[in-house]
């Protein structure tokens, strides 16, 4: 029985508001010593706040009933799960910490951590051997300010309309939008929102680090039914949204296939390997843009078999790199 199971077992025999003797306890922890049920009870008491005392006049621990009717509270998160279990959830908070951009959920989640990083420093691996022995690494996150995510976060819940000024990268320009949020998206480790602009009456994603202002309007916003949220931002590959879609049909060849063949690439997509060991995927997309990058990461080791505008975006990308590149040659 660990630690973790011991910890529970006594919290239940204890909350019966019984006085037990120590024979009683020692057995019913397993056989225990009394060594270790003293660092048990030690560890409910000064971790947990355990209101426990021992009755000199009945011979046995109990809770203290004064204690109780105070309000004490010992009831902790990580007492109900077992040892592999508290691992397992400072992985995901150590996981959250180092992928959350910006820092934008840690205050809300730092004081049960704490309390679960105390359980977990009980045991043979504490919490900081755990960020040592874990590293997560983040490329492209862009910062994103606390109070406009908040901002966002409250007027998503309590569907309310939102007054933002947006700087949109692909125009360089900035304007002012009222929308009605719809959901909030965590794509490749930077935040959107998702919401129905009343400026172009229609949906658009927002990158939610590109807002520069945002005030919570009075006015309640308009809800978007889920399957029309998903057929026009959802529809295509990556963050661009669009509701002419088309399917793009790429083949990797047989090395590359290594890596592209065990990737999820778009939840409709369709891959197969052909007789001579390359990677056929095709994948449905709205807006060419995202799909021409990644596409690039891999050439020479994928062909664009088509659409023909796609095939057409990708030649253009490697011509003006080509000429870039030779121009920056030439003496």
């Amino acid at each position: 029985m660990s630690q973790t199971e011991r910890l529970y077992r006594l919290k239940h025999l204890l909350d019966s508001g019984r006085c037990l003797g120590k024979a009683q306890l020692m057995e019913a922890l397993g056989g225990v010593s009394f060594a270790t049920l003293k660092r048990d009870i030690d560890h409910l008491r000064d971790r947990m706040n355990a209101p426990v005392v021992f009755d000199r006049q009945e011979g046995g621990y109990r809770l203290d009933p004064s204690q109780q009717a105070l309000g004490t509270q010992y009831e902790l998160p990580g007492l109900w799960f077992s040892a592999e279990e508290i691992h397992a959830l400072l992985t995901m908070q150590h996981l959250l910490a180092n992928l959350d951009a910006g820092g934008l959920l840690g205050p809300h989640i730092a004081p049960l951590m704490k309390r679960l990083g105390k359980v977990m420093d009980a045991g043979k691996h504490s919490s900081v051997e755990l960020s040592q022995r874990i590293k997560v690494q983040t490329v492209g996150a862009r910062p994103v300010h606390l109070p406009h995510f908040q901002a966002v976060g409250s007027a998503l819940l309590r569907r309310h309309r939102l007054r933002i000024s947006y700087h949109a990268r692909t125009t360089d320009q900035a304007s002012e939008r009222e929308v009605s949020p719809q959901r909030l998206i965590h794509y490749r480790d930077n935040w959107y929102l998702d919401a129905w602009c009343h400026l172009r009456q229609g949906l658009r994603s927002f990158s939610v680090d590109a807002i520069g202002h945002v005030q919570v309007e009075a006015r309640s916003a308009i809800d978007v039914p889920e399957a029309e949220l998903d057929a026009v931002l959802g529809a295509g590959y990556g963050i661009f949204a669009g509701r002419q879609v088309q399917w793009a049909s790429l083949r990797f060849s047989s090395e590359r296939a290594r890596w592209v063949a065990a990737e999820t690439w778009h939840p409709q997509q369709k891959g197969r390997f052909d007789a001579n060991g390359s990677y056929l995927l095709d994948l449905p997309y709205a807006d060419p843009r995202e799909l021409v990058m990644d596409v690039m990461r891999h050439v020479p080791d994928v062909d664009v078999l088509g659409p023909p505008d796609l095939q057409d975006a990708v030649a253009q990308r490697l011509r003006a790199g080509c000429a870039k590149i030779v121009g920056g040659l030439t003496p």
